[in-house]
């Protein structure tokens, strides 16, 4: 993937994936092809044009008859491609039903795989297989974090944009210090008792946890005062944990509040997380917002028109967008219009727009000609200046305040702009 629009491409992906994944035919009737980079087209069309033979042997006239425009289209749209792209190549194809039975239409799906893919797969089915692009969305990189004293542990994961906790445990073990002599001896030995056996229970819960992850790239060890010290000296965790100890952070707390201290702490470790990234992204922009500086700005309005300008550096687009950018057009003069809205009022939106009268000429001809997300329309127009591209979350606090405060919608400029 390409590292400076990698959300974009991740977001697309996902996205596409997830339409894919609603899909349904009737019967087995959809088929999803894997093409790896080396296959030559000619080899992958002759296995077309003989699964297009085989699929005369199906017995219902319509199940055959989509299969073989299924497998038709697919077979054509791979003689336009002289060689395989160097990732690979997928694609989707089937009758999906439009509107109940009978009102099936072939549709066509081509994904560019964001990194080179090693299945070679043909599959005719009632689902398209999708799952194998889904690994590309997994987060390969996992931290461990565990953060203690000796009343309490909580366990989490850090993977991607996730955080996740996992476990919290108490000791039960009771204060530090208690008064009158011999006893009081006794009462610290009895107490360093305990603390070891809490000690060889967060253990136990750490291996557990952590040790089953294979993509683990280390553990992060927090908590107030020396008792996180304490326990890393001791052979309490697995060897192979042990040897993932990246590094241990005071923390004030030991609950989900330590857990974020110790992500805070943690910045030249985590900084290539996407939790992480997407929390200074979104920290930069509000920070350049709370001191006015003139190098931000939010809103569709705003941020297009800074587009537009060129003076965009960063483009910040909240993952739930789910605003489209509708474009009316009169079929006799050549008044144009763009109208954004939610995806839900679309409907009633051309309902009540085609065949209306256009305020220029006054015939009644105009018509919703074309509807685009409004994270693709923005996004493309960044692209094409070379716009840094940041699909953000909703998985963080940051990543809530830009969708729920800024309308899903901001920028960070390169220069402040001329008044």
């Amino acid at each position: 993937m390409s590292t400076k629009q990698d959300s974009l491409l991740r977001f697309r992906l996902k996205r596409n994936l997830e339409r894919l994944a609603a899909r349904e035919g009737r019967g087995t009737e959809l088929v999803s092809l894997y093409v790896p980079p080396g296959r030559q087209v000619s080899e992958v069309v002759a296995m077309l044009n003989n699964e297009y033979g085989t699929a005369t042997n199906i017995k219902s006239n319509t199940t055959r008859k989509n299969v073989q425009d299924a497998i038709t289209r697919v077979t054509q749209r791979m003689k336009m491609f002289k060689t395989v792209p160097e990732n690979g190549l997928v694609l989707f194809c089937g009758a999906i039903p439009q509107n109940g039975p009978g009102s099936e239409k072939i549709e066509l799906y081509i994904i560019s795989p964001p990194e080179p893919i090693q299945i070679y797969l043909y599959r005719c089915d009632a689902r398209f297989h999708t799952e194998h692009l889904a690994e590309f969305l997994k987060e390969k990189e996992t931290y461990g974090i565990i953060v203690l004293d000796s009343a309490q542990a909580t366990f989490a994961t850090a993977r991607g944009k996730h955080l996740d906790i996992i476990k919290q445990v108490t000791s039960g073990i009771p204060g530090k210090f208690r008064a009158g002599g011999q006893s009081a001896k006794r009462f610290v030995r009895m107490r360093q008792a305990k603390v070891h056996e809490f000690f060889t229970r967060i253990g136990e819960y750490g291996n557990e946890i952590f040790l089953p992850i294979e993509n683990l790239k280390g553990i992060l060890l927090g908590g107030p005062g020396p008792t996180k010290e304490e326990f890393e000296k001791g052979n309490f965790l697995h060897y192979t944990l042990k040897d993932k100890m990246l590094a241990t952070i005071d923390t004030s707390y030991t609950d989900e509040h330590g857990v974020e201290e110790v992500i805070e702490g943690s910045k030249e470790i985590l900084q290539k997380l996407r939790y992480f990234e997407e929390k200074k992204i979104v920290q930069k922009f509000l920070r350049e917002i709370g001191q006015d500086t003139g190098l931000a700005t939010y809103g569709e309005a705003e941020v297009r028109k800074y587009l537009n300008n060129g003076i965009v550096d960063t483009l910040l687009l909240s993952e739930d967008l789910d605003s489209i950018l509708v474009t009316v057009k009169c079929g006799s003069c050549e008044y144009t219009k763009n109208e954004t809205m939610k995806m839900h009022k679309i409907a009633e939106f051309e309902q009540n727009t085609n065949g209306s009268a256009c305020p220029k000429c006054t015939v009644p001809t105009l018509a919703v000609v074309e509807t685009k997300e409004l994270i693709d329309d923005l996004a493309e127009t960044a692209e094409i200046i070379g716009t840094n591209i940041e699909i953000i979350s909703a998985d963080t606090e940051e990543g809530q305040m830009l969708k729920k405060s800024f309308g899903g919608v901001a920028a960070i400029l390169r220069y402040k702009a001329a008044v």
